[in-house]
Protein backbone atom coordinates (compact mmCIF):
# COMPACT_ATOMS: atom_id res chain seq x y z
CA UNK A 1 0.00 0.00 0.00
CA UNK A 2 2.42 2.35 0.64
CA UNK A 3 4.68 1.89 -1.83
CA UNK A 4 1.78 2.01 -4.25
CA UNK A 5 1.11 5.51 -2.44
CA UNK A 6 4.89 6.38 -2.95
CA UNK A 7 4.87 5.89 -7.14
CA UNK A 8 1.60 7.71 -7.17
CA UNK A 9 3.23 10.69 -5.77
CA UNK A 10 6.71 10.32 -7.41
CA UNK A 11 3.96 10.22 -11.04
CA UNK A 12 2.35 13.24 -9.87
CA UNK A 13 5.61 15.37 -8.88
CA UNK A 14 7.33 13.83 -12.93
CA UNK A 15 3.92 15.54 -14.28
CA UNK A 16 3.24 18.37 -12.29
CA UNK A 17 6.87 19.83 -11.97
CA UNK A 18 7.91 20.27 -15.84
CA UNK A 19 3.93 22.04 -15.87
CA UNK A 20 5.04 24.15 -13.17
CA UNK A 21 8.35 25.34 -14.73
CA UNK A 22 6.99 25.63 -18.46
CA UNK A 23 4.40 28.06 -17.07
CA UNK A 24 6.80 30.07 -15.23
CA UNK A 25 9.21 29.75 -18.38
CA UNK A 26 5.75 31.26 -20.38
CA UNK A 27 5.72 34.17 -18.44
CA UNK A 28 6.69 37.44 -19.80
CA UNK A 29 9.85 38.88 -17.45
CA UNK A 30 9.13 42.77 -17.75
CA UNK A 31 10.70 45.57 -14.72
CA UNK A 32 7.53 48.02 -13.88
CA UNK A 33 9.10 51.37 -11.87
CA UNK A 34 7.41 52.63 -9.08
CA UNK A 35 8.43 56.31 -7.74
CA UNK A 36 6.84 56.63 -4.57
CA UNK A 37 6.42 54.38 -1.34
CA UNK A 38 2.89 55.66 -0.74
CA UNK A 39 -0.70 54.89 -1.84
CA UNK A 40 -0.29 56.01 -5.49
CA UNK A 41 1.50 52.65 -5.62
CA UNK A 42 -0.39 50.46 -3.93
CA UNK A 43 -1.93 48.58 -6.82
CA UNK A 44 1.30 47.34 -7.97
CA UNK A 45 2.19 46.06 -4.99
CA UNK A 46 -1.51 43.99 -4.57
CA UNK A 47 -0.92 42.79 -8.14
CA UNK A 48 2.48 41.56 -7.30
CA UNK A 49 1.98 40.10 -3.89
CA UNK A 50 -1.39 38.69 -5.30
CA UNK A 51 -0.21 37.43 -8.18
CA UNK A 52 -2.39 39.08 -10.08
CA UNK A 53 0.36 40.29 -12.54
CA UNK A 54 1.16 36.36 -13.51
CA UNK A 55 -2.52 35.77 -13.71
CA UNK A 56 -2.07 37.68 -17.04
CA UNK A 57 1.46 35.96 -18.36
CA UNK A 58 4.21 38.63 -16.83
CA UNK A 59 6.62 38.27 -14.47
CA UNK A 60 7.18 41.29 -12.98
CA UNK A 61 10.17 43.11 -10.94
CA UNK A 62 8.99 46.03 -9.13
CA UNK A 63 12.03 48.44 -8.63
CA UNK A 64 11.92 51.69 -6.84
CA UNK A 65 13.25 54.72 -8.06
CA UNK A 66 11.99 58.41 -7.12
CA UNK A 67 11.61 61.11 -8.90
CA UNK A 68 12.56 61.16 -13.17
CA UNK A 69 14.62 58.02 -12.58
CA UNK A 70 11.51 56.30 -13.79
CA UNK A 71 11.19 58.06 -17.11
CA UNK A 72 14.91 56.97 -17.55
CA UNK A 73 14.43 53.41 -16.94
CA UNK A 74 11.46 53.44 -19.47
CA UNK A 75 13.76 55.91 -22.10
CA UNK A 76 16.84 53.04 -21.59
CA UNK A 77 14.77 49.88 -21.70
CA UNK A 78 15.47 49.27 -18.19
CA UNK A 79 11.45 48.88 -17.28
CA UNK A 80 8.82 49.01 -19.45
CA UNK A 81 6.25 51.26 -17.41
CA UNK A 82 6.29 53.50 -14.81
CA UNK A 83 3.53 54.72 -12.76
CA UNK A 84 4.38 58.53 -13.17
CA UNK A 85 2.79 61.71 -11.99
CA UNK A 86 1.26 63.03 -14.92
CA UNK A 87 3.03 66.18 -14.05
CA UNK A 88 6.48 64.63 -15.15
CA UNK A 89 4.89 62.22 -17.96
CA UNK A 90 3.26 65.71 -19.63
CA UNK A 91 7.11 67.51 -19.02
CA UNK A 92 8.97 64.17 -19.91
CA UNK A 93 6.13 63.90 -23.42
CA UNK A 94 6.72 67.75 -23.90
CA UNK A 95 10.98 67.28 -25.25
CA UNK A 96 9.65 64.27 -27.50
CA UNK A 97 6.07 64.12 -28.00
CA UNK A 98 6.95 60.79 -30.52
CA UNK A 99 8.80 59.00 -27.93
CA UNK A 100 5.74 58.32 -25.03
CA UNK A 101 2.70 57.69 -24.22
CA UNK A 102 -0.09 58.11 -21.19
CA UNK A 103 -2.70 54.90 -21.39
CA UNK A 104 -4.18 54.86 -18.49
CA UNK A 105 -4.83 56.67 -14.60
CA UNK A 106 -5.16 54.88 -11.58
CA UNK A 107 -5.02 57.85 -9.12
CA UNK A 108 -6.60 61.71 -9.39
CA UNK A 109 -6.14 62.83 -6.01
CA UNK A 110 -3.57 62.65 -3.43
CA UNK A 111 -3.63 62.61 0.65
CA UNK A 112 -0.93 65.41 0.92
CA UNK A 113 -1.17 67.61 3.93
CA UNK A 114 0.90 71.09 4.16
CA UNK A 115 2.82 70.91 7.16
CA UNK A 116 4.64 73.63 9.22
CA UNK A 117 7.10 74.77 12.09
CA UNK A 118 5.72 75.29 15.17
CA UNK A 119 5.52 79.01 15.21
CA UNK A 120 3.55 79.58 11.55
CA UNK A 121 0.42 80.15 12.54
CA UNK A 122 -1.40 80.19 9.26
CA UNK A 123 -0.93 79.21 5.34
CA UNK A 124 -0.52 83.44 4.53
CA UNK A 125 2.06 83.44 7.51
CA UNK A 126 4.74 81.48 4.99
CA UNK A 127 4.97 84.57 2.53
CA UNK A 128 8.87 84.58 2.53
CA UNK A 129 9.44 81.68 4.06
CA UNK A 130 11.31 78.37 3.30
CA UNK A 131 9.41 75.75 1.77
CA UNK A 132 10.83 72.34 1.27
CA UNK A 133 10.39 70.57 -2.33
CA UNK A 134 12.40 67.59 -4.09
CA UNK A 135 13.08 69.55 -6.86
CA UNK A 136 11.85 72.83 -8.76
CA UNK A 137 9.08 71.53 -11.24
CA UNK A 138 8.36 67.87 -10.03
CA UNK A 139 4.51 67.21 -8.80
CA UNK A 140 4.99 67.99 -4.96
CA UNK A 141 6.17 71.51 -6.12
CA UNK A 142 3.14 71.98 -8.95
CA UNK A 143 1.20 70.41 -6.06
CA UNK A 144 2.58 72.98 -2.95
CA UNK A 145 1.94 75.94 -6.25
CA UNK A 146 -1.27 75.49 -6.44
CA UNK A 147 -2.29 74.42 -2.98
CA UNK A 148 -0.66 77.96 -2.28
CA UNK A 149 -2.16 79.79 -4.69
CA UNK A 150 -5.35 78.91 -2.74
CA UNK A 151 -4.49 81.32 0.01
CA UNK A 152 -3.32 84.18 -2.45
CA UNK A 153 0.62 83.10 -2.49
CA UNK A 154 2.55 83.17 -5.61
CA UNK A 155 5.66 80.89 -6.37
CA UNK A 156 7.63 84.43 -5.85
CA UNK A 157 6.28 84.45 -2.07
CA UNK A 158 8.40 81.50 -1.79
CA UNK A 159 12.11 80.81 -0.88
CA UNK A 160 12.21 77.26 -2.34
CA UNK A 161 14.44 74.77 -1.10
CA UNK A 162 15.45 71.50 -2.88
CA UNK A 163 16.36 69.08 -1.10
CA UNK A 164 16.27 65.85 -3.75
CA UNK A 165 14.65 62.42 -3.02
CA UNK A 166 11.19 62.12 -1.79
CA UNK A 167 8.86 63.11 1.23
CA UNK A 168 11.36 61.59 3.95
CA UNK A 169 13.82 64.06 2.52
CA UNK A 170 11.11 66.97 3.00
CA UNK A 171 10.21 66.07 6.48
CA UNK A 172 14.03 66.13 7.56
CA UNK A 173 14.33 69.80 6.18
CA UNK A 174 11.25 70.75 8.32
CA UNK A 175 12.27 69.03 11.33
CA UNK A 176 15.58 70.02 11.56
CA UNK A 177 15.02 73.63 11.22
CA UNK A 178 16.51 73.79 7.15
CA UNK A 179 12.63 74.62 5.89
CA UNK A 180 9.84 76.13 7.70
CA UNK A 181 7.08 74.27 5.79
CA UNK A 182 6.47 71.18 3.10
CA UNK A 183 3.62 69.26 1.57
CA UNK A 184 3.95 65.64 2.99
CA UNK A 185 2.32 62.40 2.33
CA UNK A 186 1.25 60.21 4.57
CA UNK A 187 2.98 58.63 6.64
CA UNK A 188 5.50 60.86 6.85
CA UNK A 189 3.02 64.03 7.95
CA UNK A 190 1.43 61.69 10.68
CA UNK A 191 5.10 61.45 12.26
CA UNK A 192 6.06 65.06 11.84
CA UNK A 193 2.82 66.35 13.06
CA UNK A 194 3.28 63.62 16.18
CA UNK A 195 6.47 66.00 17.37
CA UNK A 196 3.91 69.06 17.41
CA UNK A 197 4.53 70.45 14.04
CA UNK A 198 1.40 72.08 12.09
CA UNK A 199 -1.08 70.91 9.46
CA UNK A 200 -1.87 73.64 7.97
CA UNK A 201 -4.06 72.43 4.97
CA UNK A 202 -5.12 69.26 3.43
CA UNK A 203 -4.62 69.32 -0.85
CA UNK A 204 -8.01 66.37 -0.64
CA UNK A 205 -9.86 69.44 0.34
CA UNK A 206 -9.50 70.58 -2.82
CA UNK A 207 -11.59 68.62 -5.79
CA UNK A 208 -9.64 70.89 -8.56
CA UNK A 209 -6.46 70.24 -7.02
CA UNK A 210 -5.13 66.99 -8.91
CA UNK A 211 -2.75 64.51 -8.10
CA UNK A 212 -2.89 62.04 -10.89
CA UNK A 213 -0.74 59.17 -12.02
CA UNK A 214 -0.72 57.26 -15.38
CA UNK A 215 0.86 54.28 -16.69
CA UNK A 216 3.76 55.66 -18.65
CA UNK A 217 5.25 53.66 -21.79
CA UNK A 218 7.73 54.31 -24.69
CA UNK A 219 5.82 54.07 -27.98
CA UNK A 220 9.11 51.95 -28.59
CA UNK A 221 8.05 49.50 -26.02
CA UNK A 222 4.08 49.20 -27.02
CA UNK A 223 5.43 48.75 -30.66
CA UNK A 224 6.77 45.71 -29.57
CA UNK A 225 4.33 44.31 -27.48
CA UNK A 226 0.74 45.75 -28.33
CA UNK A 227 -0.90 43.80 -25.81
CA UNK A 228 1.56 44.27 -23.01
CA UNK A 229 -0.40 47.87 -21.52
CA UNK A 230 -3.89 45.81 -21.08
CA UNK A 231 -2.08 43.21 -19.47
CA UNK A 232 -0.55 45.36 -16.82
CA UNK A 233 -3.86 47.62 -16.78
CA UNK A 234 -5.99 44.36 -16.22
CA UNK A 235 -3.67 43.27 -13.05
CA UNK A 236 -3.56 46.37 -11.39
CA UNK A 237 -7.38 46.93 -11.86
CA UNK A 238 -7.95 43.09 -10.10
CA UNK A 239 -5.49 44.68 -7.53
CA UNK A 240 -7.40 47.40 -7.04
CA UNK A 241 -10.87 45.13 -6.60
CA UNK A 242 -8.83 43.63 -3.96
CA UNK A 243 -7.75 46.72 -2.81
CA UNK A 244 -11.13 47.91 -1.50
CA UNK A 245 -12.30 44.14 -0.28
CA UNK A 246 -9.47 42.89 1.90
CA UNK A 247 -7.70 45.35 3.62
CA UNK A 248 -5.92 43.07 5.60
CA UNK A 249 -4.08 41.77 2.31
CA UNK A 250 -3.94 45.49 1.04
CA UNK A 251 -2.05 46.31 4.60
CA UNK A 252 0.01 42.97 4.17
CA UNK A 253 1.13 44.17 0.60
CA UNK A 254 2.09 47.49 1.40
CA UNK A 255 4.26 46.54 4.20
CA UNK A 256 6.53 44.09 1.76
CA UNK A 257 7.68 47.18 0.22
CA UNK A 258 7.25 50.03 3.06
CA UNK A 259 8.47 48.75 6.11
CA UNK A 260 6.27 51.17 8.35
CA UNK A 261 4.21 50.55 11.40
CA UNK A 262 0.69 48.73 10.53
CA UNK A 263 -0.83 51.18 12.64
CA UNK A 264 0.19 53.78 10.41
CA UNK A 265 -0.36 51.75 7.26
CA UNK A 266 -3.78 50.79 8.65
CA UNK A 267 -4.40 54.49 8.87
CA UNK A 268 -2.63 55.36 5.15
CA UNK A 269 -5.17 52.48 3.85
CA UNK A 270 -8.48 53.82 5.21
CA UNK A 271 -7.41 57.61 4.29
CA UNK A 272 -7.29 56.42 0.34
CA UNK A 273 -10.39 53.74 1.07
CA UNK A 274 -12.75 56.82 2.50
CA UNK A 275 -11.71 58.70 -0.25
CA UNK A 276 -11.97 56.34 -3.02
CA UNK A 277 -8.80 57.32 -4.36
CA UNK A 278 -8.06 54.60 -6.75
CA UNK A 279 -9.89 54.42 -9.80
CA UNK A 280 -11.89 51.31 -11.04
CA UNK A 281 -12.15 52.33 -14.62
CA UNK A 282 -8.41 54.15 -15.24
CA UNK A 283 -9.82 56.76 -17.87
CA UNK A 284 -6.87 59.20 -18.21
CA UNK A 285 -9.26 62.81 -17.22
CA UNK A 286 -9.88 65.69 -19.24
CA UNK A 287 -10.30 67.93 -16.44
CA UNK A 288 -7.03 66.20 -14.82
CA UNK A 289 -4.61 67.15 -17.89
CA UNK A 290 -6.07 70.32 -18.22
CA UNK A 291 -5.63 71.13 -14.61
CA UNK A 292 -2.22 70.05 -14.46
CA UNK A 293 -1.32 71.94 -17.48
CA UNK A 294 -2.67 74.88 -15.92
CA UNK A 295 -0.64 74.29 -12.50
CA UNK A 296 2.32 74.06 -14.81
CA UNK A 297 1.64 77.15 -17.07
CA UNK A 298 1.32 79.02 -13.75
CA UNK A 299 5.42 79.05 -13.13
CA UNK A 300 8.17 79.89 -15.90
CA UNK A 301 9.88 76.85 -14.57
CA UNK A 302 7.22 74.40 -15.29
CA UNK A 303 5.33 75.66 -18.22
CA UNK A 304 3.83 73.63 -20.89
CA UNK A 305 2.73 76.33 -23.36
CA UNK A 306 2.24 75.62 -27.06
CA UNK A 307 1.96 71.22 -25.85
CA UNK A 308 -0.84 69.58 -27.20
CA UNK A 309 -1.48 66.58 -24.95
CA UNK A 310 -3.49 64.96 -27.72
CA UNK A 311 -0.03 63.79 -28.95
CA UNK A 312 0.27 61.41 -25.85
CA UNK A 313 -2.62 60.69 -24.21
CA UNK A 314 -4.15 57.20 -25.36
CA UNK A 315 -7.45 56.28 -23.64
CA UNK A 316 -7.87 53.30 -26.17
CA UNK A 317 -7.31 50.46 -24.20
CA UNK A 318 -9.17 51.05 -21.69
CA UNK A 319 -11.92 52.38 -24.10
CA UNK A 320 -11.92 48.70 -26.04
CA UNK A 321 -11.87 46.94 -22.41
CA UNK A 322 -14.92 49.07 -21.30
CA UNK A 323 -16.54 48.15 -24.45
CA UNK A 324 -15.56 44.33 -24.28
CA UNK A 325 -17.17 44.37 -20.22
CA UNK A 326 -14.12 43.87 -18.43
CA UNK A 327 -14.93 46.03 -15.91
CA UNK A 328 -18.07 44.97 -15.39
CA UNK A 329 -17.09 41.47 -15.10
CA UNK A 330 -14.84 42.17 -12.62
CA UNK A 331 -16.85 44.44 -10.39
CA UNK A 332 -20.35 43.68 -11.38
CA UNK A 333 -22.95 45.65 -12.84
CA UNK A 334 -22.58 48.89 -9.62
CA UNK A 335 -19.56 49.82 -11.19
CA UNK A 336 -21.53 50.64 -14.63
CA UNK A 337 -22.78 54.13 -13.42
CA UNK A 338 -18.93 54.42 -12.44
CA UNK A 339 -17.71 53.76 -16.11
CA UNK A 340 -20.56 55.79 -18.07
CA UNK A 341 -19.67 58.78 -16.02
CA UNK A 342 -15.51 58.28 -15.94
CA UNK A 343 -16.42 57.69 -20.07
CA UNK A 344 -17.78 61.02 -20.46
CA UNK A 345 -14.89 62.84 -18.74
CA UNK A 346 -12.25 61.14 -19.97
CA UNK A 347 -9.69 62.90 -22.24
CA UNK A 348 -10.35 63.22 -25.92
Amino acid sequence: MFKRLSLAFLIAAILVVPALLAQQAALQKIAINFPTRSGASWPMFIAKEGKYYEKYGLDVNLVFGAGNLGVAMITSGDAAMTNSSMEQALQASSRDPNALVLMGSTLNKGTFALMSAKNIGSVMDLKGKRFAVSQIGDAPYNYSVALLGKFGLTPRDIQWVPVGVDATARAVALTTGRADATLLTAPQYFKVEEQGFKRLANMADYNDIYASTVYLFTRKTVAANPRLPELIIKAQVEAIKRFYDDKAFAVKSYMAYDKQDTADVERIYDLNAKSQTLERVPYVMASAVNSIIDQANADQATQLRNFDPHKVVDNSTVERLVKEGFFEKLFGNSVKAEQDRQAKLAFK
